[in-house]
């Protein structure tokens, strides 16, 4: 392997599944303003809109999660493009 390639600032740092709530902690560089405190130990949060723990691939369930419309905005915007496809 390449040397001074990897980063060297890897932390423990929370993410938060947002549809369920679950929290999972790992090891990241990802910069983060938020904190969260988990068994009397504070670390950087990290909130995700989907983990393992709510996506259908995994839960093995087909549940669409739409946040903030996104869906809709996808569909809107490549409307056109779709409609030729009929």
């Amino acid at each position: 392997m390449k040397e001074g390639i990897h980063p060297d600032n890897y932390r423990l740092v929370a993410f938060k599944d947002m549809s369920n709530g679950h929290t999972f902690i790992t090891r990241s560089t990802v910069n983060t303003k938020d904190e969260i405190e988990i068994e009397g130990e504070k670390y950087p949060l990290v909130k995700v809109e989907i983990s393992n723990t709510s996506h259908p691939f995994y839960t093995g369930k087909m549940k669409l999660v739409d946040t903030a419309g996104r869906v809709d905005k996808f569909k809107n915007r490549y409307k056109k493009h779709y409609e030729g496809k009929k």
